[in-house]
């Protein structure tokens, strides 16, 4: 050793600091990777991110080896610069070299890398991977047997490798990862995907139409009367019933039944014959379950029942896919006749308004925990029936009640969100 120039022992110790910076900062590297984007990448045909998938599919075998190859040149840079400081300054020097490596092993060989493994994760990660894949081969059994004796220990600590969590994101977690998709997704798009999640956490209820709002075609009325609702309807397909809803026939398609109007052959008997039996939804039914019954029954079109069998409501193909979509017209709040804008910003609602379209349409923020429309949570919040002119402040907005008909709120006047409330403060939190 002392014959070795100080040159060539300095050059070897500059290449041990940099063996241990690729070694700290793959580490980095490799554990910052984007798992889902590895696993598209690797499906894609990328040869490194197939190589690192296979060494995080044992991150036990990986840790091992990167430790095993960090500690082996970490403890031989201490020894060479030892030898060097020894070699300079004598005694003294090895207090001088012991400090000195300890700053470049802070600076060069930990800190940095890893800051630029955390960074750049895949640029690093990658190339790396394919230095491990066959130093893994060669240290194999050395590294076998340190897995042994670790995994030995976290067993003895109650911890299975089994228990490895496999990275599954939940619901929340992914309408989390949607949402901080940025540019990577378009914000319509982001939508989407966020509203597909949310169908869960939704039942027929929340978008069915109410009963006493169901059009459909009473037998019993007029033969005049039931041509001009099946040429004027608004509606393509509606339930037929006799004398009230609850004793619903089917269903009959428009499009079906206009040819025998046209030549004069319609009547109640070949109505009847064009019909289609009903299809009955139980309450309580999520949106994402439905939308999947409605696909496996080919339907488009179903009445709501409670436990009773009683028919609470009708659901729509249509009204699920714009609960994903959003509405199918381009400004629904200005063509709905439901919800009105005012010119002083206000809106004049229809008091039957289900709270979730309501809050589509003007982007309120209506408690969705409770009533389903506007009339069920004004009463709600009041515990009694209103009187025209009366006046409430809920969710931050403010509530004139326009006209009460039949014991229910059936307009009403909403105002701008309050300051406070649109700050995310409220009055109580003051």
């Amino acid at each position: 050793m002392a014959e070795i120039p100080l040159s060539a022992l300095f050059a070897v110790l500059i290449a041990l600091l940099a063996c241990s910076a690729f070694f700290s900062g793959s580490e980095t590297a490799l554990m910052a990777l984007n798992r889902y984007r590895m696993r598209h990448l690797a499906q894609a045909g990328h040869r490194g991110a197939r190589r690192a998938q296979r060494l995080l599919d044992k991150p036990d075998r990986l840790i091992g080896l990167i430790l095993l190859g960090n500690n082996f040149v970490n403890i031989l840079a201490t020894q060479l610069a030892t030898y060097i400081g020894f070699r300079l300054y004598g005694d003294v020097g090895i207090a001088i070299a012991t400090g000195l490596l300890t700053l470049a092993l802070l600076l060069f060989a930990e800190v940095t890398p890893k800051t630029l493994g955390a960074l750049h994760s895949e640029r690093i990660a990658y190339p790396a991977a394919w230095v491990y894949t066959p130093l893994l081969r060669i240290t194999y059994p050395l590294v076998w047997i340190i897995n042994l004796i670790a995994n030995g220990l976290l067993r003895a600590l109650g911890v299975r490798l089994k228990d490895i969590d496999q990275h599954a994101l939940s619901s929340d977690e992914l309408r989390s990862v949607v949402n901080e998709a940025g540019g990577l997704i378009p914000s319509k798009h982001q939508k989407m995907l966020v509203n597909i999640l949310d169908l869960e956490k939704a039942t027929v209820e929340d978008i069915m139409v109410p009963r006493h709002e169901i059009q459909g075609i009473d037998l019993e009325d007029d033969w005049d009367d039931i041509e001009q609702q099946l040429f004027t309807g608004s509606y393509t397909r509606m339930p037929v019933y006799q004398g009230n809803i609850d004793q619903v026939l089917g269903f009959i398609h428009v499009r079906n039944v206009l040819p025998l109007i046209m030549r004069e052959e319609l009547s109640k008997e070949s109505l009847r014959a064009h019909l289609r039996d009903a299809y009955f939804i139980p309450e309580g039914t999520p949106l994402n379950r439905q939308l999947l019954n409605f696909q496996r029954e080919r339907r488009r079109i179903g009445l709501v029942v409670d436990e009773y069998g009683d028919i609470q409501g009708l659901v729509t193909l249509e009204d699920l896919l714009e609960e994903i979509v959003g509405e199918f017209t381009t400004d629904p709040a200005a063509l709905s006749p439901d919800v009105m804008p005012q010119e002083d910003g206000s809106w004049v609602v229809d008091g039957g308004v289900h709270l979730r379209e309501l809050n589509r349409m003007i982007g309120a923020h209506f408690s969705l925990e409770g009533p389903r429309t506007l009339n069920g949570l004004i009463i709600e919040h009041l515990e009694t029936i209103p009187e025209a002119s009366t006046s409430v402040l809920i969710d931050g907005y403010p509530i004139e009640i326009v006209q009460v008909k039949n014991n229910a709120v059936k307009t009403v006047r909403i105002g701008r969100r309050l300051a406070a409330y649109r700050s995310g403060r409220t009055p109580e939190a003051d």
